[in-house]
């Protein structure tokens, strides 16, 4: 097989994941010892554990003034909404787009436009189906506030889901990021909140499938392109 083919299969891993590879491993050899037929569906469980942490590198386009996809995944809500009080972006609607990620999404979370990390707000909640819309408001979650260079903010929200249990954001206050740099992961089926900025203009629709880092969410500017 040449590098390239090899490439197309084989994923860098995400350092989070190779303990979860390793304990999926250790119960696969478990599963040969008692019978033959269970350890091969461990290779595939474990084959599938690292395939869920895996971490792609991602090429973000050059244009000014747009905002890519902090997830790979399905855009499940389009709408105005009231951001979480603990962003701080006031009680007015913001467009919001939600994007759900499945199990078996790859799970990397990327800043949609560069900024500089205002705030990194935890909440505790409930783990319903991360694709219902009350899941915004009732589940764990973990939001950023991101200002913009022209004053402007917006929000990312990290939501933890029915499967997810374990939210992870290793970015903090006051750092600044480039559009497409990694901020966090969310384990195991999830969904991403992104709350638009003053001015801006989606670029998506339900249903359209997400790759973090590089399809574009919305128009910074507020041009609306033609599809």
């Amino acid at each position: 097989m040449s590098v390239s083919m090899l490439s197309t299969f084989v994923k860098p891993m995400h350092p989070e994941g190779r303990r979860f590879v390793a304990i999926a491993a250790a119960i696969t050899l478990l599963l040969f010892l008692l019978w033959e037929p269970l350890g091969w569906i461990g290779v595939g469980l474990t084959v599938w554990v690292y395939y869920f942490f895996r971490d792609p590198e991602r090429v973000s386009p050059e244009r000014p003034d747009i905002m890519v996809s902090p997830a790979d995944g399905i855009v499940s809500l389009l709408e105005p909404a009231v951001p979480p009080a603990e962003l701080g972006l006031g009680e007015a609607e913001m467009m919001r787009v939600s994007v759900f990620m499945s199990v078996f999404n790859c799970h990397v979370n990327r800043l949609p436009t560069a900024g500089r990390i205002e705030k990194v707000a935890y909440r505790p909640g409930k783990f319903l189906n991360a694709s219902l819309d009350k899941a915004s408001a009732d589940n764990e979650r973990n939001g950023l506030t991101v200002a913009l260079p022209d004053g402007r903010r917006y929000g990312v929200v990290q939501i933890a889901g029915l499967v997810a249990r374990r939210i992870l954001c290793w970015s903090t206050e006051g750092q600044d990021l480039a559009r497409g740099e990694r901020f966090g992961l969310i384990r195991f089926g999830s969904r991403l909140d992104i709350y638009l900025p003053e001015g801006s203009t989606p670029q998506v629709r339900i249903g359209q499938t997400m790759v973090a880092g590089e399809t574009v969410i919305a128009d910074l500017a507020g041009t609306v392109h033609e599809a």
